[in-house]
């Protein structure tokens, strides 16, 4: 008896789970380096605010430099002047908000999944199939 073979379906991308990703990330840049994830990724000042930190400021500090952090308001607040203190500091005074996103946004993504899934996801859905894209929303 001969075995029938698998048939292996297509990798769709989830809409949904991408949003929520971003948005998770945004908000762990947002409470640990004081800025946005675009930002985070874009700006080269930190917007003149030595307790916002950019990528490109944080790879300067790894290299050596100041990482855009002023020496007089770091010592101010008793930080060392470095990028990675800044961020720490950060991630103390925000620790609270920060868990609370990281557990409410995919717990809210879930609940509005299951909650629109019928009157909205579901015909969505079957739009973006009969486009040809490999995608689906949830």
């Amino acid at each position: 008896m001969k075995s029938t073979r698998r048939r292996s379906r297509k990798k769709v991308t989830n809409l949904t789970n991408l949003a929520v990703s971003a948005l998770v990330a945004n908000s762990v840049s947002q409470n640990v380096a004081g800025t946005g994830l675009i930002d985070f990724f874009t700006n080269k000042t930190g917007g003149g605010s030595s307790f916002v930190i950019t990528l490109p400021e944080l790879i300067d500090g790894i290299r050596g430099g100041t990482g855009g952090v002023y020496g007089p308001s770091a010592a101010a607040y008793g930080i060392d002047q470095t990028p990675q203190a800044v961020m720490f500091r950060n991630l103390k005074k925000n620790a609270v908000p920060l868990a609370i996103s990281i557990v409410a946004i995919p717990a809210i993504a879930k609940v509005a999944t299951k909650l629109l899934r019928k009157p909205m996801i579901l015909p969505a859905n079957r739009m973006l199939k009969a486009t040809g894209l490999d995608v689906k929303l949830g």
